[in-house]
């Protein structure tokens, strides 16, 4: 049960949680660079942790907690639990935040990246496991939008309803508010340093989000322009003007069934290129 310094860099797409209104899977690179996920954690958590005396993200902010390996429910090898479900050991340490390029962060997050996706898969099998690593695509082909379920399933569903007393009626169950579904999915289609093609879906909180207040800014409520906006910042901007990494992970179910790619994009790492060096670089 050792006590971690965790650098937070993924909050994966909330599932309901009957304990807490939303749960999500973090995760994060520890000093040595390696990667740890812990699971569950609240979202509300990550919502609300006061940074230099200001509420801010949780993103890319060292934390110390107590965790344990989930040894018994997860077979894989970076899965972690926190012994306080409370939070009440946390820690709150440095923000890195995003000057010169995101030195400090790459600094943390790139000291370990994959380039060949058939290696990292080789990777993912018995004995090694691995779960979780940064991948650098060598191209980005495409951004598909495709929609998605609009419901909750409805084991998913039931997972909101919170048993409270109600002293009208004893007998009645208080249902918590649902919040909306994604109804549409967002993958990256690229290709690796030996030129094998892959779609991959991602998961990360962060894209979510912006489709969110995309939909919720637009004065004619589109969904269609909600897309698009995510489109031109995922694709037509980052293509541009970053440096775009993947953050994988592979999902529990997949990798346990041991699928031929049990991997999803759980985040996505894109520190701005830094153009004038480049263009220097070319006169030489």
């Amino acid at each position: 049960m050792p006590r971690l310094k965790v650098l937070l860099t993924v909050t994966t797409y909330p599932l309901p949680s009957r304990s807490y209104d939303e749960l999500v899977c973090t995760a994060g690179i520890l000093e040595d660079g390696s990667w740890i996920r812990i699971y569950p954690m609240p979202l509300s958590f990550l919502r609300e942790q006061k940074i230099n005396g200001n509420v801010q993200v949780t993103k890319y902010t060292w934390v110390e907690l107590n965790l344990r390996r989930r040894a018994d429910s997860d077979f894989r090898p970076e899965s972690h639990s926190p012994i306080d479900y409370e939070f009440k050991d946390l820690e709150i340490l440095e923000h890195l935040d995003p000057k010169n390029f995101w030195a400090k962060r790459k600094e943390c997050c790139l000291r370990n990246v994959y380039t060949n996706l058939t290696k990292l898969i080789e990777d993912s099998k018995a004995p090694q496991n691995k779960s979780l690593a940064t991948f650098k695509p060598a191209k980005i082909l495409d951004f598909i939008i495709e929609k998605d379920d609009r419901e909750w399933k409805d084991s998913w569903k039931a997972k909101f309803i919170q048993y409270q007393l109600n002293f009208d009626n004893p007998e009645e169950t208080i249902l918590r508010n649902i919040p909306d579904k994604m109804p549409y999915r967002f993958s990256y289609k690229f290709i690796d340093d030996e030129g094998r093609q892959s779609t991959l879906m991602i998961e990360d909180w962060e894209i979510v989000q912006l489709y969110r207040n995309s939909l919720r800014d637009s004065e004619s409520k589109s969904e269609i322009e909600a897309c698009e906006k995510v489109r031109r910042k995922y694709f037509d901007t980052f293509i541009a003007k970053h440096d775009v990494y993947f953050f994988l992970g592979s999902q529990w179910e997949m990798h346990n069934r041991r699928f031929k790619n049990p991997f999803v994009i759980i985040g996505v790492f894109y520190p701005l290129k830094d153009l004038k060096n480049e263009g220097q670089l070319l006169l030489w």
